[in-house]
């Protein structure tokens, strides 16, 4: 039992003794006081204030904790972690809203202010502030989501009229809206914060890894280094560095590459340009794409008390961020898939067990062995490749 219940911090970090513990410690204080022989039971009055006190010591403990945690960018969460990187001059990413280019057609001059159209999904979205129909009866504009985040709209999905204008006769989209982004998830704003203090590390590949990570537009970057007198076994030619980078714009990229790679230093990759240094030299750079892997995964459910088919959503997109979290060149672990396989439980406890997986690589044959990704490999995530049987 417990001697104490406040939190203690020491060398091995903070730590607080446990509801039961507290409860514990305050049964014994109360029966040294008013004697051994008071009824404490769960039926009693005295007894269930001491577990009201007990229950309010126990959460303060744990604010505390939360507290104590909440500067270091491994634990902290939420509003906390977005405060604590900003000493690495980082900020959380807000959600960005998905853009659609959409054909307005109606009456030649009609004004239409502030119009909404809206999906077949219900999603709705907004026009430019004022869009005027010209001669030829129908114009092309950009119309924003009023949903952040990544919203999808097929081609020929935006075609009601929200805010009915008198002149205003159809709406439509010929191609699918681009999907905005989300806002950051801890996980991925603390690999953003881990890449960043990277930045000025004495290893110089490692350093031009973390760069091209954290340029916009780019969502994943790694690569190899052969540092031996012959070309490499993954056909990385002899004392060259080979990056691997997924997204961002390639003039930023190359940049970013000539700006600290060492000199005499050779590149290597499918995409090749050349960079300018500030003194008006120039060098080739290249690097290359990763190619895309994409990792099926097909899941055997039983059912539990609470099961819905909306649950199956919900796991299948824990599944295809975390693929597409994996770093270039990572294998994907077989047991390490239950892990977000299991993470609707958090939303939906105790409402189903996962009694078989199976993962496949492409076309390959599914299977229940790590799947083996080479170092200019990405795999690749998508809710369609998550299949579920249930029984």
């Amino acid at each position: 039992m417990t001697s104490r219940v406040a939190p203690t911090i020491s060398t091995t970090g903070i730590s607080a003794p446990a509801f039961s513990d507290i409860l514990a410690y305050l049964t014994e204080q109360y029966q040294s006081i008013f004697g051994a022989d008071v009824y404490l039971g769960n039926d009693s009055q005295d007894g269930q204030l001491l577990a009201i006190f007990a229950s309010s010591l126990s959460d303060c403990c744990s604010a505390v904790i939360a507290a104590y945690n909440s500067f270091s960018p491994l634990t902290a969460q939420g509003v906390g972690l977005s405060t604590v990187v900003k000493i690495n001059g980082l900020r959380k990413l807000v959600a960005t809203s998905s853009v659609c280019s959409v054909t307005v057609t109606g009456v030649s001059g009609t004004v239409i202010n502030n119009g909404l159209a809206i999906d077949t999904n219900g999603e709705i979205w907004a026009l430019p502030p004022t869009v005027t129909i010209p001669s030829g009866g129908s114009i092309i504009v950009t119309a924003t989501c009023a949903t952040p985040g990544a919203i999808t709209a097929s081609a020929a999905t935006i075609t009601g009229i929200k805010t009915p204008t008198f002149g205003w006769q159809t709406v439509t989209n010929a191609i699918a809206a681009a999907p905005g982004n989300p806002v950051e998830t801890d996980a991925a704003l603390r690999a953003r914060q881990s890449r960043s203090v990277s930045l000025p590390s004495v290893t110089v590949f490692d350093g031009i890894v973390a760069a091209l990570a954290n340029l916009s537009g780019v969502t994943r970057a790694g690569g190899v280094e052969n540092n031996t007198n012959g070309t490499s076994s993954g056909g990385v030619p002899a004392r060259s560095s080979a990056f691997v980078v997924e997204g961002g714009v390639q003039a930023s990229i190359v940049q970013q590459i000539g700006l600290k790679l060492p000199p005499g230093a050779m590149t290597y990759g499918g995409t090749s340009a050349t960079y300018t240094s500030p003194a008006g030299s120039t060098r080739t750079i290249e690097y290359s794409a990763p190619t895309e892997s994409t990792i099926s995964v097909a899941l055997t459910i039983k059912q539990l008390t609470g099961w819905s088919t909306a649950i199956e959503p919900v796991i299948a997109a824990a599944i295809a961020n975390y693929l597409n979290s994996l770093p270039i060149g990572t294998n994907v672990s077989y047991t390490q898939l239950f892990v977000p396989a299991y993470a609707a439980l958090a939303q939906y406890p105790g409402t189903y067990l996962i009694t078989a997986m199976t993962t496949a690589k492409g076309a390959g044959s599914p299977g229940t062995a790590d799947i083996a990704i080479a170092w200019n490999e990405a795999a690749v995530g998508n809710t369609t490749n998550v299949t579920f049987t249930l029984t």
